[in-house]
């Protein structure tokens, strides 16, 4: 489908963009920083319906503030940094005594900010401005990319390939999914019989809590090679810091961008399983394996990562389910 076509294309390339961001800051080159704050400005007034400009083309270095929409009353900073320290150093600059009655706006562009929008903010100047909804990150501006006409799709899919470059041909992207499931596909799992050291009744609680009726059976299944994974994840994590952490980050996303889409918990839990299947096939690095073992390794991860708190709401007092 084309919708599935824009999407994809549009998804994979803010990530990437993100990536990068954030790797070469640690390098200290933040030359992607500067081009990001125009990228972004069109973009979310794309998204959004804004008319956000960049306000050194008005006014030079102005402290605390990159982006201005007169029309709307909104300020804005886009920034790589995401914590509560930083938007509380922007909340306290002056500049805002010269937009009395305007928006404030926190535009993350390379860190995930869900985190940061429960939180409670010092705001000495008492500037207009409520975490839930003015603090925007990546996940974000994508679930309303996802909701949008296929025309819409369209027009956001043709400005970020003129923006950022050409079409991916995502065969030849490497992916730490891709490994994970090679390196299941390794493994006998048939002998493994015994039940996992588990909290049985914790899982049971979140099963309940989310509702989830139809892939119970699914969850019960695959439950019992939670600590081969484990194992697994161990090895995998040798070859690198943080290699597990990105799996199962990269099954969060899917969970991000598509519970606002899909209210079924059932169909949200097997359309997540869906997407990395898609995703693995798609890696240079997967060996192609018969697609019913491909669905079982994926319901593994997938599983595990609903163990971990990775995906779906956790009740009241859960607890990670090792005993």
């Amino acid at each position: 489908m084309n919708r599935s076509k824009y999407f994809n294309y549009i998804e994979n390339k803010l990530a990437l963009l993100s990536c990068r961001i954030n790797q070469r800051g640690k390098l200290n080159l933040l030359d992607l920083n500067t081009y990001s704050e125009n990228f972004y400005a069109e973009l979310l007034n794309k998204v959004f319906d804004l008319k956000l400009a960049n306000m050194n083309a008005m006014k030079q270095n102005v402290e605390g503030i990159d982006l201005l929409d007169n029309t709307n009353k909104i300020i804005a900073q886009v920034s790589s940094t995401s914590t509560k320290q930083k938007i509380e150093n922007s909340l306290s600059k002056n500049i805002f005594f010269e937009y009395t009655g305007y928006r404030f706006k926190f535009i993350s562009i390379a860190k995930d900010a869900s985190g940061l929008k429960k939180q409670t903010f010092n705001n000495p100047h008492n500037v207009l401005f409520e975490p839930s909804e003015d603090i925007i990150d990546v996940n974000l501006v994508l679930t309303n990319i996802l909701t949008k006409s296929i025309d819409e799709q369209k027009m956001l899919f043709d400005f970020i390939k003129k923006e950022l470059g050409d079409e991916v041909d995502f065969v030849k992207m490497d992916s730490n999914i891709a490994i994970i499931i090679n390196i299941l596909s390794h493994e006998i799992l048939t002998n493994i019989t015994e039940q996992p050291e588990t909290n049985s009744f914790e899982i049971e609680k979140k099963i309940q809590f989310n509702d989830l009726k139809s892939v119970r059976m699914i969850i019960d299944d695959y439950k019992v090679y939670y600590q081969k994974l484990d194992e697994k994840y161990k090895e995998f994590d040798k070859q690198g810091s943080n290699k597990s952490f990105t799996v199962l980050q990269t099954i969060r996303k899917q969970y991000s961008i598509l519970k606002n889409e899909i209210e079924d918990k059932d169909e949200l839990f097997l359309k997540i399983m869906d997407n990395i299947i898609d995703i693995v096939k798609s890696s240079k690095n997967y060996v192609e394996i018969s697609y019913e073992e491909l669905e079982t390794y994926v319901g593994i991860i997938v599983v595990d990562a609903f163990f971990r708190c990775k995906i779906f709401e956790n009740p009241e007092g859960y607890h990670y389910v090792i005993t």
